[in-house]
């Protein structure tokens, strides 16, 4: 029986992934072997010594310590493209509030209440909030992942034209990229082809203020940006500059800061990108069912600390190693196997930076096998699943 702790609420869907007789999901559970948490601010305090994974039913990570997790041999999953059709909405619906004025026109409008001849001041009023259409505008997407890509199809749909940079473009989404969409070699290049820009980047010690004074000095006058990423990604010091300077003519985000507020050329949304009741759903029944399987199997599928692997299971126990990029620390795996006179059923191998996995297959067991893999020089932990 595997012992699951939910810091946030998950939905029941996700829930259900975790059968009852292999799993007992508690929120006060004080010592769990896995975690299912949403935004939820984790610290090394709640890294518990039995912990095995961590679920984070969504796609940023920057609420849970991924590195200390790695040192520990904690799997930290994530669910990418999960709630991809909820934000790429609420981009869509930013691109129209950012360009037809609309938030502006709203709140005039309510600005009316009490007065007579509501109408009449509606038509006489109305040219102050007057915007262009979208179609045959260029919108520049940079990050062209699970969302960036198909906001990338969506705008392009809407008659947009949209260039696109992503230095880490996967074959799989590049390949469900609409042929329409113009792919370039540089967010430089994004900036000066676009009247509209769209941020889709991870939120990393390397990506903080990516946008700053730099970058929106190569942004053609007047661009329209919009952040449904990360707050930090942005400089709001410089990005305050910029929109009093008329580089920016608006900012559309759904990250609200203080210093963002009251703002009029700055549209706050109050962080509804993966807020559908399809998208929680989503993040939460990936999270669990990837807990499940590595739990139970050992098998990673969307690790952001460890490589994805999956290999068939043998007859027999199964070893999962976390180790680091040793020089020929797979051979000596074997040679301890060979010693300890157990034969290898099957084996895979795959790493991530210079972390590593392995998985054996056992034909036949030893119960010495863990404490001599864990001696080796590289070796971070060892699991052993019968």
């Amino acid at each position: 029986m595997y012992n699951i702790k939910t810091l946030n609420k998950i939905a029941k869907c996700g829930l259900d992934e975790l059968p009852g007789d292999k799993f007992l999901v508690s929120e006060a559970e004080g010592n769990p072997d896995g975690v299912l948490v949403r935004s939820f601010v984790m610290d090394d305090s709640t890294l518990t010594p039995n912990l095995k994974c961590i679920g984070r039913a969504g796609a940023g990570v920057n609420n849970i310590p991924v590195d200390e997790c790695a040192k520990r041999g904690i799997v930290v999953f994530n669910t990418p493209g999960a709630n991809a059709n909820a934000v790429k909405e609420l981009v869509v619906a930013g691109l129209m509030l950012c360009s037809r004025n609309i938030h502006a026109g709203i709140n005039w409008v309510q600005s009316l209440q009490g007065q007579e001849g509501v109408a009449a001041t509606v038509e006489k009023g109305k040219a102050d909030f007057a915007g262009p259409e979208i179609t045959g505008k260029t919108l520049g997407v940079i990050g062209l992942g699970a969302i960036g890509g198909i906001v990338a199809n969506a705008a392009n749909a809407l008659g947009m034209k949209v260039v696109g940079y992503d230095p880490f473009l996967s074959e799989e989404l590049a390949a469900k990229l609409s042929p329409d969409v113009q792919k370039v070699d540089s967010e430089d290049a994004v900036a000066a082809a676009s009247e509209y820009l769209t941020i889709h980047a991870p939120m990393t010690a390397k990506t903080k203020h990516k946008f700053n004074a730099e970058f929106f000095a190569k942004c053609k006058k007047g661009v329209k940006i919009l952040n449904f990423s990360r707050a930090e990604l942005v400089d709001n010091v410089a990005l305050l500059a910029a929109i009093a300077d008329g580089t920016v003519s608006c900012y559309v985000t759904d990250f609200p800061t203080e210093d963002l507020l009251g703002n009029d050329k700055i549209i706050t949304i109050p962080h509804l990108g993966a807020s559908t009741p399809e998208s929680e759903d989503n993040c939460a029944t990936m999270a669990a069912a990837q807990v499940r399987e590595y739990l139970l199997y050992g098998n990673i599928k969307n690790s952001v600390n460890f490589p994805d692997l999956y290999e068939p299971r043998g007859a027999g126990a199964r070893l999962c190693i976390f180790h680091r990029c040793v020089e020929n620390i797979g051979s000596e795996f074997h040679n301890i196997l060979e010693e300890s006179g157990v034969a290898v059923e099957s084996s895979a191998s795959a790493h991530k930076g210079d972390l590593a996995y392995t998985i054996i297959n056992l034909d036949g067991d030893h119960d010495k096998l863990e404490g001599r893999l864990s001696e080796l020089e590289g070796v971070i932990a060892v699991r052993r699943i019968q």
